[in-house]
């Protein structure tokens, strides 16, 4: 059967590799809608492409340009949070790749309308997991994790019951500074913190992966995902990033999804499950690997995994304002702003301030994450100007 699908965010780059599986298999996927947030001449190539039948830009004011590269096609133009509400709910599957909390909306839009939605945006369950973990329960809509290490947990679990877990591991490469001194971390330039070793991905995310704060978000993620408490979460750094995560059962098996560092596997995972379909990635050649290595992960020159940690144990709106403070903090760090460790000190200092009420809708996520952010920017002005 062919699957009609919507790709929420189709230009970055899980929307690239998941465009990439999907066109090697258009006898398998109908492309309903596909959404952008500024480049429109992207997006009117992928729409064409694609035969997609509704193209979204976040961006009105690029409405007019995807509208005329659209003309003579079958693909409507439609443009801003309608918009992409109404792409989210045009197919019962659902690539959610929005980045950040732009893609909040619409990503509950696509689980209260019961869809199987495939999240790649981690801010949906960050920021909002039990509001979206409940209405997924409400709603009857599948929750598919893309990001490497939850899809792997989610392999793992296949065929288990969740009673029998005794805990989940996830994996962390350790990033670009795991073997660094604590002065070369002090010191740390964007340009040296975006160089992962192992993935090719966004600075933002890079430089998450740098601080271990990309690990500590996953972790609230898995949480909700998996509906497991921070005690039964661990870490483990795991440099050569061929496991991916692991899961303990009660009987002391281990099991663990290993694979070549590569987002399209997951995605495919994802696109074609209950099933599985081929992918381009390169085969695990383990012999040329030689070794696993593991350790565990320094709290002392990465305290944002345990700032991450505290924020989920926490609960409440916690997860939303780390976020929130997280990401105008990278920003400024790659800006060239304030130093690679005031990046903890400012998300720190934000979650030792806030003082919300839990978060009962969207908006409530929505205005937590404006004001966290103003009050990081000004914190940030009087103390690093």
């Amino acid at each position: 059967m062919t699957r009609a699908i919507a790709i929420l965010g189709a230009t970055g780059s899980i929307g690239k590799s998941t465009l990439d599986l999907v066109e090697r298999e258009p006898q398998k996927f109908q492309v309903e809608a596909v959404t952008a947030g500024t480049n429109a001449a992207a997006l009117a190539g992928i729409a064409r492409r694609t035969s997609a039948r509704l193209a979204v830009i976040a961006d009105e004011q690029q409405l007019s340009k995807l509208q005329s590269m659209l003309a003579g096609t079958d693909c409507r133009a439609a443009a801003g949070a309608d918009g992409l509400i109404e792409a989210a709910t045009s197919a019962e599957f659902v690539i959610a790749a929005i980045v950040g909390c732009a893609g909040l909306e619409p990503t509950m839009a696509a689980v209260e309308a019961g869809a199987t939605v495939a999240l790649a945006n981690k801010e949906a369950l960050v920021t909002a997991g039990a509001l979206m973990t409940d209405a997924a329960a409400a709603s009857g809509a599948r929750l598919l994790p893309v990001d490497s290490e939850h899809n792997a947990i989610f392999q793992c679990l296949a065929g288990n019951r969740m009673e029998d877990v005794s805990r989940i591991i996830l994996t962390a490469s350790g990033g670009p500074f795991r073997a660094s001194s604590a002065e070369t971390i002090a010191n740390a330039t964007p340009a040296q913190a975006v160089a992962h070793p192992n993935w090719s991905m966004g600075a933002k995310i890079s430089v998450d992966s740098a601080t271990l704060m990309n690990k500590g978000l996953e972790l609230i993620e898995a949480s909700y995902l998996f509906g497991l408490p921070s005690e039964r979460l661990d870490i483990v750094v795991h440099p050569q990033s061929v496991i991916h995560s692991m899961v303990e059962y009660v009987d002391g098996s281990v099991l663990a999804q290993l694979g070549s560092p590569d987002m399209r596997i997951p995605i495919a995972s994802a696109l074609a499950w209950p099933d599985r379909m081929a992918t381009p990635a390169a085969k695990l050649d383990l012999a040329s690997i030689g070794s696993l290595d593991f350790e565990a992960p320094d709290l002392q020159r990465f305290p944002s995994l345990r700032i991450a940690r505290e924020a989920l144990e926490a609960g409440g709106a916690a997860a939303t304002v780390l976020n929130a403070a997280n990401e105008v903090a990278v920003e400024s760090f790659l800006a060239g702003n304030i130093r690679f460790p005031d990046i903890a000190v400012l998300v720190q200092t934000a979650l030792d301030k806030a003082k919300f009420d839990t978060p009962r809708s969207i908006g409530d996520v929505l205005e937590i994450d404006r004001v966290t952010r103003d009050r990081t920017r000004a914190m940030m002005k009087a103390s690093y100007a």
